[in-house]
């Protein structure tokens, strides 16, 4: 905490509680922090730049890893008949024809609008990018993007489709070459999905590797003890000591191999620095519903990832669509939900929304410190637990020194 003195701030946000219990003034200044001292008075003259932080509690700024802002509120208008993820797969596929890309384009720009005001400043969303559709996805996507700068930071995945292996996925292969000439940030498929489920990875893995774009996978988004998409990548890495950043999103049939296996390759996971996002409102919802007994939780091992030293991130994936209907936009919702299914605490469950999920697309946690971009969020709360627990909508936004939004 500085206590050095600082009369040129732009703005000050005063009485605000931090994480730790303290009560602080934060002085901002172009849009950093420029000090943090012990909550004082205010001069009583003093009252342009200044934002009342008093009930709030102060929070580094919030990121959602994984979202699908191209699939955005499609709950109403699309089912999904057998609530699984071929259900919810096959109804977006019927549908593809009436997602243009004017009505992509507002539903994203809308949950992007929302996730702002959440508190999150920094999103990566996948965008389909399959035959059918070309580039119609990403080209939305990049243009929310831009057009929503000053509200979030996207990066844009191209999720390519399936088949990416063999005669028959040389459609897919191109355009997945086609998406990064297009100006994406991040490649990504679902090997689980293909034939060749080795095949599809080391093609994404090479194709990453060639384009210097970081590598995002659905993987292994099932239950089934033979799906080993997060190995087979660990194993590529390893094997070709390649330095391109990997992110494993979902690795749900993890959570059904046994504890020897997954020693195994959290061991391999943690060696290559791969990122696992774990997804748990959305993978609660799609997985396990073909049992009726000794049901699985859908979720990756996240305790023992976390135990092996992994970066493990969590995110709210789908934005009440058919594979999640529910869904506030809010990763403090994310971290609640990780602590009840993850086991995991809940000091541990927000660092999986922030400073994990930072690293996970490939950023350097920030905190609310001075040097620190002054992005933060400010929740009426008492503290961290309370803050999870009730996911309050009374916040004020902090981007670049200033305030964003406010909903008191």
């Amino acid at each position: 905490m500085s206590s050095k003195p600082n009369s040129s701030a732009n703005n000050i946000v005063h009485g605000a509680r931090l994480i730790s219990g303290d009560f602080v003034d934060i002085a901002m200044s172009d849009g950093i922090i420029v000090e943090i001292k012990p909550s004082t008075p205010l001069d009583s003259r003093r009252r342009d730049g200044v934002i009342d932080g008093r009930e709030f509690l102060a929070l580094p700024p919030l990121v959602e890893p994984h979202a699908h802002l191209d699939k955005a509120y499609l709950s109403e208008r699309i089912d999904n008949l057998t609530g699984d993820l071929m259900g919810a797969i096959h109804g977006i596929e019927a549908a593809r024809e009436s997602l243009t890309y004017d009505d992509t384009l507002e539903r994203a720009e809308r949950a992007a609008r929302l996730l702002s005001a959440r508190g999150v400043q920094l999103v990566r969303s996948h965008a389909d990018t399959t035959v059918d559709s070309g580039l119609r996805n990403v080209e939305a996507l990049l243009e929310v993007k831009q057009r929503s700068a000053s509200l979030i930071d996207m990066q844009v995945a191209a999720l390519v489709g399936w088949p990416l292996s063999g005669t028959n996925g040389a459609d897919n292969r191109a355009l997945a070459r086609a998406a990064i000439d297009a100006g994406v940030d991040v490649i990504g498929g679902c090997p689980h999905l293909d034939d060749e489920p080795a095949e599809a990875l080391q093609f994404l893995f090479e194709l990453a590797s060639e384009s210097g774009v970081p590598l995002d996978l659905h993987a292994d988004e099932n239950t089934r003890p033979d799906s080993y998409d997060l190995e087979r990548c660990a194993d590529l890495k390893l094997s070709t000591g390649s330095t391109i950043a990997i992110a494993a999103s979902h690795c749900v049939s993890l959570g059904s191999h046994g504890e020897d296996i997954q020693h195994r390759v959290a061991e391999k996971v943690a060696e290559t620095n791969i990122s696992v996002i774990t997804l748990p409102l959305t993978n609660l919802y799609l997985q396990g519903r073909d049992r009726s007994s000794q049901m699985p939780r859908g979720l990756t091992p996240v305790a023992l990832l976390r135990k092996h030293g992994v970066n493990v991130a969590a995110g709210g994936d789908n934005l009440q669509d058919p594979f999640n209907p529910l869904g506030k936009g809010d990763p403090l919702e994310t971290a609640a939900f990780l602590v009840l299914a993850g086991h995991v605490l809940i000091d541990e469950a927000f660092q999986a929304v922030t400073s994990n999920a930072q690293r996970a697309v490939g950023h350097q946690p920030v905190d609310i410190s001075v040097g620190d971009p002054a992005n933060f969020v400010l929740v009426r709360a008492q503290g961290l637990r309370e803050a999870v627990a009730m996911q309050t909508t009374e916040r004020v936004v902090i981007r670049h020194g200033q305030r964003l939004h406010s909903r008191l």
